[in-house]
């Protein structure tokens, strides 16, 4: 084999990922990830750096949310690729498609260096789904296989150890075949006549669709299919937009509120046909768990893979693509009157009601101000916490992944580097991150980051000095307060120091006012929005 024809092992693996549509990758490199770094940036992948692997990685699911292209992370050996474990399963648990690309020491070199050593295989297998060490004879296949895994099916992580050797290691040059992407499929015989049937004869039908049908582009299906048969439509927290907010069959999502539910969970009752649409009950809580029983109603299940996890069953289970499913379930299948009784659009009254607006401050108002300020298209992300609970009940999207969060493992930390893989990626979009003060302790070196890229999202801090979630919990438990308060900080003065602008604000128009001068300026705002302690308390 001459050298012409011959590339690195690394570099065949950031062909493909090219291939697949890839431009960014994110983390923190040592000597043993050189290669891969070197490679990524041949093959027309940007390699930006970090802080942290665990932040880079959720810099790398906001770029994905923007492009489509599979997220990834490149971490070193040892603790650079433990570092990045919460985000990767997170990923996980998220279906967010991710190549974890890590360096390790040569399989020789561990039988006699201990130095950084541990199996990060095994470390791996149970937060992704596949783990590979790369090869040089199969590097090309191997690169392939972990593309189709993790994009094809429910999409999710997929490791890859890159041995020091392996990566500078000579592999033929001539790229085979990639895998062809599996075709789309729908119901077909006994289960498509069912289904068609129990539609027909539906007259009270709801929809709750989810983070399957999300990942599928399948939001203009959904909206047809509820159009057509005038279902109300409930979407998970990962799903909002699918359905525009504004639109009279919008329900809004679900997944955390409890205040939410109270609205919610009667009218799936009180159902006779729930058609689930890409739902996974992984984003819900507990409430849901019980919701629907294929004893007391018909129940149709469209997912991406089986349903294993017993939350709640189904009478019809089909897996299969979900657009491709409503549209043959719908065909054949005359439109008529569903709610007789207007149920639907009660509860979405008493929704609105149940999350006012009209506070003269607080975290409502907060995001209120934010909502009407900012353009309709703006990016929102959000951290875990009270006030993620509350943003995700009033703020409406009005396309698919308008609201970016950690909806199945809940991770704190996320809202402000999904916010800076989102500017990347859409530059000329509005960018916003609402974080909790603790959360945005976690990752504030990130700023440095965001300095360092020319990226100017808004970074929207709710400023209580306390776990305010965990201390609501504490006391409806009537437990003594214990490690849920913190001391007060500057966060104005962080992203002041981090070279970004700085706003302390305790007022709608305060706020009003850092938003106009955030949106326009050259570099990232941090606005810090002072909160009452118990500002959550009856409001989610």
């Amino acid at each position: 084999m001459t050298e012409s024809s011959t590339i690195r092992a690394a570099d065949a693996l950031a062909r493909r990922l090219a291939a697949a549509g890839c431009r960014y990758a994110f983390g923190m490199p040592g000597g043993e990830v050189l290669t891969l770094v070197d490679a990524l940036e041949a093959a027309g992948i940007s390699f930006v750096l970090a802080k942290h692997e665990n932040a880079a990685a959720f810099m790398a699911e906001g770029a994905y949310h923007q492009t489509g292209a599979p997220a990834i992370l490149v971490a070193t050996v040892g603790p650079g690729a433990l570092n990045g474990v919460n985000a990767v399963a997170n990923a996980h648990q998220d279906r967010v498609p991710m190549i974890v690309l890590c360096g390790a020491v040569d399989p020789d070199e561990v039988q006699t260096y201990t130095h950084q050593v541990l199996d990060q295989q095994a470390v791996f297998r149970p937060i992704t789904k596949a783990s590979f060490s790369l090869v040089p004879g199969a590097a090309h296949v191997i690169a392939d296989k972990a593309v189709a895994i993790a994009t094809e099916g429910r999409p999710g992580p997929v490791h890859i150890d890159v041995p020091i050797s392996v990566a500078d290691a000579q592999v033929s040059a001539v790229t085979p075949p990639s895998r062809k992407d599996a075709a789309r499929t729908a119901p077909a015989a006994a289960d498509l006549v069912t289904a068609r049937d129990w539609l027909a004869a539906a007259r009270r039908p709801v929809m709750i669709v989810g983070v399957d049908a999300m990942n599928e582009g399948a939001g203009d299906d959904v909206t047809t299919f509820a159009e057509k048969f005038q279902i109300p439509v409930i979407t998970t927290y990962k799903a909002k937009g699918l359905l525009p907010e504004d639109h009279p069959l919008a329900l809004g999502g679900a997944g955390l509120s409890p205040l939410a539910d109270k609205h919610l969970l009667p009218l799936v009752e009180s159902a006779d046909l729930i058609v689930c649409v890409g739902y996974d009950p992984i984003e819900m809580r507990t409430g849901w768990r019980d919701a629907w029983s294929p004893e007391r109603q018909r129940v149709i299940d469209i997912t991406a893979a089986p349903n294993h996890h017993y939350m709640h069953q189904s009478g019809l289970n089909i897996i299969a693509d979900c657009a491709a499913t409503l549209t043959a379930i719908s065909d054949g299948v005359p439109a008529r009157e569903t709610w007789s009784d207007g149920l639907p659009a009660k509860a979405k009254t008493a929704l609105e009601a149940a999350f006012p607006t009209d506070d003269e401050w607080g975290p409502a108002a907060v995001i209120d101000v934010c909502r009407q300020t900012l353009p309709r298209d703006t990016v929102a992300t959000v951290d875990s916490g009270a006030h993620r609970i509350l943003l995700s009940q009033m703020w409406p999207c009005y396309a698919p992944r308008g609201l970016v969060q950690s909806t199945a493992l809940c991770t704190m930390g996320c809202a402000l580097p999904l916010a800076m893989g989102t500017k990347l990626a859409s530059p000329d979009r509005p960018v916003i991150s609402f974080s909790g003060d603790a959360g945005f302790l976690m990752i504030a070196g990130e700023l440095s980051t965001a300095a360092e890229l020319g990226l100017c999202p808004i970074f929207v801090v709710f400023v209580d000095a306390s776990l305010a979630l965990i201390e609501l919990k504490q006391r409806q438990r009537q437990m003594r307060n214990n490690g849920v308060d913190f001391g007060a900080h500057d966060f104005a003065a962080i992203g002041q120091a981090f070279g970004g602008a700085g706003v302390t604000v305790r007022s709608r128009s305060d706020l009003k006012a850092a938003l106009e001068d955030a949106l326009v300026a050259d570099r990232f705002t941090v606005i810090a929005a002072q909160i009452d302690k118990g500002s959550y308390d009856g409001r989610i």
